[in-house]
């Protein structure tokens, strides 16, 4: 008969970032630990970003992470938080995303809902657009789809249009003469925000060729959801509330990085 064993068993595995991306996220690393004076680890800086990225991609626990690189609980933790903080400092914050836009350009500007099972009171991180449980961050993308910036993450409930204000992008964008490309979610927001038409099958034909070129238009900003949510965490957290808009700037810094040079 078999016995549920306490320890957990390492084994070998893929992970499916590219070799260049671990080599930037120890650089950076390598970069921290000279900057604290902490050049001595149980894992080198190599080792610690695969850890890193193994946690991020495969949403693995940190026990998990921990027993496959042979390190305790606590330590695997101790690592992922270091370097989330490192990754997440070398984000852009909202005025540098806009640089070199200006009048002419538009950006998408969208919503999404990190689902999370951790909180501590329900109504305030329930979706009802989403049916269920987490947090609410928003993304404003290039024409390409190219993620220029992600918001910190506020409760589940906040509605798009709230939270695009609360972060000052409605504002940020009109001051640059930016248009803003959004979806019905952000009716009445006014300012330099063009959305779709309500009920354009009603409307003249022009209200619904508007329609199909601000969906065209619109479409590639779903990339910078896509993006993100390549990294599994994201799909289903299970840390704190309070770490996910870390964790959504990390990813941001993952995913645009020029690791080229």
């Amino acid at each position: 008969m078999c016995r549920t064993m306490a320890s957990l068993v390492p084994y070998s595995a893929s992970l499916d970032v590219p070799y260049e991306l671990v080599e930037h996220v120890s650089w950076l690393i390598y970069a921290r630990r000279r900057e604290i004076n902490s050049p001595w680890r149980r894992l080198g800086c190599f080792k610690q970003a695969l850890l890193v990225l193994a946690h991020l991609r495969k949403n693995e626990t940190f026990a998990q992470v921990g027993a496959g690189f042979g390190v305790s609980e606590s330590t695997a933790w101790r690592y992922v938080d270091e370097t989330l903080e490192v990754l997440a400092s070398w984000a852009p914050g909202l005025p540098e995303a806009l640089i070199g836009l200006g009048e002419g350009a538009f950006v998408i500007v969208d919503g999404t809902l990190i689902p999370t099972d951790r909180i501590k009171a329900d109504e305030p991180y329930y979706s009802k657009k989403h049916k269920q449980h987490g947090m609410n961050v928003q993304v404003i993308a290039a024409p390409d789809g190219t993620p220029l910036w992600f918001s910190r993450a506020t409760p589940g409930r906040t509605h798009d249009l709230t939270a695009a204000r609360a972060h000052g992008v409605v504002q940020a964008c009109l001051t640059r003469d930016i248009l803003i490309l959004a979806d019905r979610a952000y009716q009445g927001a006014g300012a330099t925000v063009r959305t779709p038409y309500y009920h354009h099958r009603e409307q003249p034909a022009h209200y619904q060729r508007f329609n199909r070129d601000h969906a065209r238009l619109r479409a590639p900003g779903e990339r910078a959801f896509a993006q993100l949510k390549a990294w599994r965490l994201l799909r289903r957290a299970r840390c704190s509330t309070r770490r996910i808009g870390t964790i959504v700037q990390a990813i941001h810094t993952l995913v645009t990085c020029d690791y080229s040079g």
